[in-house]
């Protein structure tokens, strides 16, 4: 005859176990990151290069969970360029220059993705 005997519980097991579960879905989390860098960069339009090339993205947890947030780094007197090229601007002469939305649009694939799941 064979017998166990235990003593505690698995509070650390789980404890464990369900940090393993939040780093799948942080590490999902960062390819959805790379995919929108990636998109916005391809759809920022370009004179030097240096907008699209300033696109990062941070994984950030918050008390539901972990959140994902792109920023764009290229500031000029002050100015976030992503966002005056987004939302237009006016010229030192004022003349007034419409912006163009190419941020919706380049995102919302991946937006698409992050809700079904399938990157």
């Amino acid at each position: 005859m064979i017998t166990f005997k235990q003593k505690g519980d698995f509070s650390n097991t789980i404890g464990f176990l369900e940090s393993c579960k939040h780093m799948l879905g942080v590490s999902k989390l960062d390819e959805y990151g790379r995919q929108g860098v990636a998109a916005l960069a391809a759809n920022t339009p370009i004179r030097t290069g240096l907008t699209a090339a300033s696109w990062h993205y941070k994984i950030e947890k918050n008390s539901q969970g972990p959140c994902i947030y792109w920023y764009n780094t290229n500031v000029q007197n002050g100015q976030n360029i992503a966002i005056i090229l987004q939302y237009g601007y006016t010229t030192r002469s004022g003349k007034y220059v419409a912006g163009r939305d190419y941020i919706n649009p380049a995102i919302q694939p991946v937006f698409d993705a992050i809700a079904n799941g399938t990157i």
